[in-house]
């Protein structure tokens, strides 16, 4: 058992501030799962929520952009979670608003966490550096089932990930956009600090799904992301390996095994250290609209994403990634 390096009783406010609202984010699925599971034992509630419940059945709105609510992205709230970190969102290019546009996001981290400030909230004036593009980052379509905690997701802007979900958001006009976080589960798996290994060689759904749509392909990469949390060591297929890839093979996702610190020390517990995230917006790559696109056609289109993500690296790792253990690498 480690030593316990307790935060002093003097921290300012604006700190603890902070600390406390990425407290309330992480616990936003266990606490919105008990709201509901109390509300289920008011007897005035019961048949508010049947009738919500029947709803949900036939809500089509995860599949169709979500319902997003620019209270809930722009709210404070989000200010002092992104301070926390801090974390900051730089465009390399403007971004013309009458194309459609398909993000990648990269690294996958723990909890996607560069992801989730910069394109799901308002944190970092995303609709001012890129004004006339509405994105949608995407996610599992199962946490759509999930009572209050989906609509959540959808008032922040999240949507299903499913190829439905995204044609329909690309068809709604110029400037409607999706933030796919390519590398996926998976990925997540080999987050760990000063490392970034990313799960992109054999994913062309996105690329096909950018030709077919004709949106424009970006890549963004986070630097830090991989940071924040450290993670137990599950060497590829050891038993721990295998038993995560077997929840993911089961239900789509998995659950790395990570660790930070505490609410009220340095070393030990599940929230996020505070280390820096920057998130860098890449310059997009057009792509010919082709319904039927061959698989030389989209290892043509990769070949120029995957050039992009390096210069992206190349670009900043010397000033954003400095204590990296390794090169960019890409796997699987």
């Amino acid at each position: 058992m480690p030593e316990i390096h307790f935060a002093p009783l003097n921290v300012p406010f604006e700190r603890r501030r902070q600390t406390a609202v990425v407290w309330l984010w992480l616990v936003s699925l266990p606490t919105t799962l008990f709201i509901f599971f109390m509300s289920c034992t008011i007897v005035f509630l019961l048949p508010w929520i049947i009738a919500y419940l029947l709803f949900l059945l036939f809500d089509i709105a995860p599949e169709n952009g979500g319902r997003r609510f620019s209270f809930a992205r722009e709210s404070k709230f989000w200010k002092w979670y992104s301070e926390y970190f801090p974390i900051s969102l730089v465009k390399r290019v403007d971004l013309d608003p009458s194309k459609n546009y398909i993000f990648g996001y990269h690294p996958h981290g723990v909890i996607s966490v560069g992801a989730w400030t910069n394109f799901a909230t308002e944190a970092n004036d995303f609709s001012k550096k890129f004004p006339g593009i509405n994105c949608r980052l995407l996610t599992l379509t199962s946490n759509f089932s999930i009572p209050l905690y989906r609509d959540y997701l959808m008032a922040q802007g999240l949507a299903s990930v499913s190829r439905q979900s995204c044609e329909n958001i690309l068809h709604k006009g110029p400037g409607n956009s999706v933030m796919i976080v390519v590398g996926g589960a998976g990925e997540s798996l080999n987050a760990r600090p000063g490392v970034y290994d990313l799960v992109l060689k054999k994913r062309l759904g996105f690329i096909k799904l950018a030709i077919r749509n004709g949106a424009c392909l970006c890549p963004v990469f986070s630097f830090g992301e991989n940071d924040i949390w450290e993670q137990a060591d599950n060497p590829k297929g050891g038993k721990l390996w295998k038993f995560q890839k077997t929840v993911q093979k089961l239900s789509g996702w998995t659950m790395p095994l990570f660790h930070g610190r505490g609410l009220f020390n340095y070393n030990v517990g599940i929230m996020p250290h505070r280390r820096p995230i920057t998130t860098i917006v890449g310059r997009p790559i057009e792509v010919v609209k082709n319904e039927n696109p061959t698989e030389e056609e989209l290892l043509k289109v990769q070949k120029k994403y995957i050039e992009e993500l390096y210069d992206i690296w190349n670009t900043y790792k010397d000033t954003y990634a400095k204590d990296r253990v390794k090169e960019l690498t890409l796997i699987e």
